[in-house]
């Protein structure tokens, strides 16, 4: 269910500061016309650490209502409290979600025991396909291959997203595991070398503004043609750079800012690019065509 080209969409706010619900159905539109595979609201890409949890529960309905069952909508529902991401992921399942996107809990730094009882607690309270998010660059500590692998032995526990940017760790994952939980690339620039590893797609920041050509690398490695899907990964490579040149989501919503699909307005502490990057950011989009 929750493989190809999967989009961790950005969540537009309005003049005021609130959750811009008219431009975010828009960009929902503009993802499946494009050939996207699954939404993933309120993913790190998509402000959830700033976003309340009413706006939470008010931007996934809005995407499970946007995309009206023509793809899965993976909704993003962890937290770095078990008990908040139950609460939270107990309303998703309620309006409709197909699968929740959990990240490892961030800031406590659990042990090895605490991530697995963690989603092991999940798995048990809520019966949706989970997939798990390892993303130790953000929440300081690093979901191991072997706790993994214990994991993938709970049904609805589905897949992970490996934003570890060790294809190592992935690849031991796909080799002990791989017949009973899929890898999903969290990187755009690894995403082809995971997936030549075994992984099944990616949740991708880059399909935010290229969703169509992000589809198209993927869909090449998926059929095999190897040299096409390389030819757009390096014609991608700059783009997935420049869009963390500063911290994620600002490139990335100031280019859909740019593109005219949103504003650019971030939370604090997230601030507006520096003009710098800005302009570097610019003359990436030009040499794109998207601005």
């Amino acid at each position: 269910m929750f493989q190809g080209s999967m989009v961790a969409i950005i969540t537009p706010f309005d003049s005021q500061g609130n959750f811009d619900e008219e431009s975010y159905r828009k960009l929902v539109e503009f993802q499946i016309e494009n050939g996207t595979d699954v939404i993933v609201p309120c993913g790190t890409t998509g402000e959830s650490t700033t976003v309340t949890h009413k706006e939470h529960d008010q931007v996934i309905k809005a995407c499970i209502e946007q995309v009206n069952k023509r793809v899965p909508v993976l909704a993003g529902t962890g937290s770095n409290s078990t008990a908040e991401a139950i609460a939270i992921s107990k309303h998703a399942h309620e309006i409709g979600a197909d699968g929740l996107l959990l990240v490892a809990p961030y800031y406590n730094k659990p042990s090895q025991e605490g991530f697995y009882q963690h989603y092991k607690t999940l798995a048990e309270e809520i019966p949706l396909p989970q997939v798990m998010y390892n993303v130790p660059g953000r929440t300081g500590m690093n979901v191991t291959s072997d706790t993994t692998i214990r994991l993938a032995e709970i049904n609805n526990i589905v897949a992970i997203k490996e934003a570890s940017g060790n294809i190592t760790q992935a690849s031991e994952i796909i080799a002990r595991a791989g017949d009973k939980i899929d890898v999903l690339s969290g990187d755009d620039f690894l995403t082809l070398p995971m997936m030549a590893c075994g992984a099944k797609g990616a949740i991708s920041v880059t399909a935010n503004i290229m969703p169509k050509q992000v589809k198209m690398m993927i869909q090449a490695i998926q059929e095999g043609r190897w040299d096409e899907a390389l030819q757009l990964h390096l014609q991608l490579l700059d783009l997935h750079q420049t869009l963390f040149i500063e911290a994620n989501p600002v490139p990335t919503k100031t280019s859909a800012a740019l593109m005219g699909m949103c504003r650019r307005d971030v939370r604090l502490p997230l601030v507006d690019m520096q003009p710098e990057n800005l302009e570097i950011l610019k003359t990436v989009l030009t040499k794109h065509g998207l601005i």
